[in-house]
């Protein structure tokens, strides 16, 4: 099946597609990227793909956006710090409690194991927005959180969890268990398993799911705006909103203020991308 799928992915016409498929879902993106660059008058007078005829660039749209001081400013320099004091915990915590928790579903025998994973799988189906409240009046009074970080992490980790568990235990449950005999066998534990046979061999999920859960926290606005308050906390995502919505006519500043955004997520993909790729290969093509 490999091999099948291999040469139809190979073929003249699926590059062609790809290529094509890649230039038209970058197009808006580099769009954007020139637009950051132009003065404030071009780009309320004309397209940025009037920028090849007549280029005229300048840095204080991100100058504006990223250090100025004042209240039209972007400020995004401390909102961008707190963007990575959130999104870094929070997929550390998540991913390494999903890959815990999936491995003792798929690993250990207990009873009730069966039962615990579809409550997982049914958690995925509850809409986020109707959870925020409800977990905010829960956890709020028995922990004394505020509008902080702590809040904004856990909360980051509840809601990734349930997809977490499941895509972890789709892969670990596909290790074949002989390896864990052979481990007993020669005096190792769950956790000597756990760790020197089952994350290497799902590494490529691991960094899969490390992707989608930043991206998801890093771009996320409803947990930010619930969990957070103040501008010692909120996140990019907040700050962006609020510009878009006071100064929507400041078109230089929403698009330097967008691909500031965009920066930290192209280079954790650009990063992980080849394992991204061999981890939906690894999920999606046996044999």
């Amino acid at each position: 099946m490999a091999s099948r799928v291999r040469r139809k992915l190979s073929t003249r016409t699926a590059t062609v597609a790809s290529i094509l498929i890649g230039v038209v879902w970058t197009i808006p993106t580099f769009g954007l990227f020139i637009s950051s660059w132009r003065p404030e008058e071009e780009i309320k007078t004309n397209g940025w793909w009037k920028a090849f005829g007549d280029p005229a660039l300048t840095l204080d749209n991100y100058q504006q956006v990223v250090f100025g001081t004042s209240g039209a400013s972007g400020r995004l320099a401390s909102y961008f710090v707190n963007s990575v004091v959130i999104s870094v915990p929070a997929v550390l915590f998540s991913v390494c409690l999903a890959a815990m928790a999936a491995y003792a579903l798929s690993w250990v025998d207990f009873r009730g194991r069966d039962w615990i994973f579809i409550g997982v799988f049914v958690l995925q189906i509850v809409p986020l927005q109707v959870a925020l409240i409800p977990l905010l009046q829960l956890l709020g009074p028995a922990i004394g959180w505020g509008g902080g970080f702590f809040a904004a992490w856990v909360a980051h980790t509840c809601f990734g969890l349930p997809f977490g568990v499941f895509l972890l235990h789709n892969f670990m449950s596909e290790v074949p268990k002989t390896i864990s005999e052979s481990v007993r066998i020669d005096g190792g534990t769950h956790a000597t398993t756990f760790r020197r046979i089952v994350i290497p061999l799902v590494a490529p999920a691991l960094a899969s799911l490390t992707i989608f859960q930043f991206l998801w926290i890093w771009n996320d606005l409803l947990v930010a705006l619930v969990f957070t308050s103040g501008p010692n906390t909120r996140p990019l995502t907040v700050r962006l909103a609020e510009l878009a919505g006071t100064r929507g006519n400041e078109w230089q500043r929403l698009t330097s203020g967008a691909f500031v955004s965009m920066v930290i997520p192209l280079v954790v993909f650009l990063t992980l991308q080849r394992y991204f790729v061999r981890g939906l290969l690894t999920g999606g093509v046996k044999g």
